[in-house]
């Protein structure tokens, strides 16, 4: 029977009708389709290195990476000695979040995961996965960047958790179908550029009366957020979306975007395990904080 209301001659391809059943071919995916796969689990054995502190990072200095690095960078800043870590390169691109040392540690495959070999209370090392679980323990860990007092703790949660929903319409929605998808789909680019201004404008009306993203305190919230969005707002993001999304319109997001950039923390956190840029901009791996002397921060 021909379907009426979406004729398959205007689908992409034309003619082209969902199955039954829904089978893989390897190959669909796009810029990603030489990693992308319907199951979970390791496909090679590889052992996690591990290096001289108790904090074990793995990673890679996508924005999803950078907000741990950037908050244990923050952490050390504001004198949390203990907060010294390695931070191990995770290459996506080469499979190697399917290496059963990092499965291990995140049973998802996903950056960044990190292990905490001396825990607050003395007992086995704990894994960590996802980076708004790592930020709330280390946040709670150290005592610092996540208020105690109950409305301002509620509030960094709010936007903590308000990054973790909405930034996956911004990268796996937009910047896909903006930049690695194998063509370019206009109901695909429209529908995810509409949503992403959207969110821009919650922040930009949020921030209009807020210093930060919990009120007038630097929080974990912030540096979640800054690293997409941010990243967006200068103009960083998917060969320079923020031109296409009229992002220089949003004067509120972009005060706090360079506020929060001119933070040492966030410049050192957020060169961290970024495998390539211009030389002197780029850290692969972080074990001491004089791996950072004579780059460009």
């Amino acid at each position: 029977m021909t379907d009426t209301k979406f004729p398959p001659e205007n689908n992409l391809p034309a003619g082209y009708q969902p199955p039954r059943v829904w089978t893989w071919e390897p190959g669909n995916g796009g810029a990603f389709a030489n990693i992308n796969r319907p199951i979970a689990g390791a496909t090679h054995e590889k052992e996690r290195p591990f290096g001289a502190h108790p904090l074990q990072l793995y990673s890679l200095g996508t924005p999803n990476g950078q907000k741990v690095t950037i908050l244990l960078e923050e952490l050390l800043a504001a004198g949390h000695s203990g907060a010294e870590y390695d931070a191990w390169l995770i290459n996506i691109g080469k499979g190697e979040q399917f290496g059963s040392g990092f499965v291990e540690v995140n049973p998802n495959s996903k950056i960044p995961a990190l292990m905490d070999h001396q825990p607050k209370d003395g007992g086995a090392p704990i894994r960590l996965f996802e980076s708004a679980s790592i930020m709330t323990y280390l946040a709670e860990k150290f005592g610092a960047f996540l208020p105690a007092e109950a409305r301002a703790r509620a509030e960094t949660l709010n936007w903590l958790f308000w990054q973790m929903g909405s930034a996956p319409f911004l990268g796996g929605g937009f910047g896909h179908f903006y930049t690695y998808a194998p063509m370019k789909i206009q109901y695909a680019i429209d529908r995810y550029a509409m949503e992403v201004k959207r969110q821009m404008d919650v922040l930009n009306r949020h921030l209009a009366n807020n210093e930060f993203m919990a009120g007038q305190t630097y929080t974990i919230a912030d540096m979640a957020i800054w690293p997409w969005y941010g990243r967006l707002a200068l103009h960083g993001a998917y060969d320079d979306a923020g031109t296409f999304l009229s992002v220089d319109e949003y004067e509120h997001v972009q005060r706090w975007t360079k506020q929060i950039a001119a933070r040492p923390g966030v410049k050192r956190g957020s060169i961290v395990n970024k495998a390539s840029g211009d030389p002197g901009t780029f850290l692969p791996e972080r074990h001491a904080a004089s791996d950072f002397d004579g780059l460009t921060l």
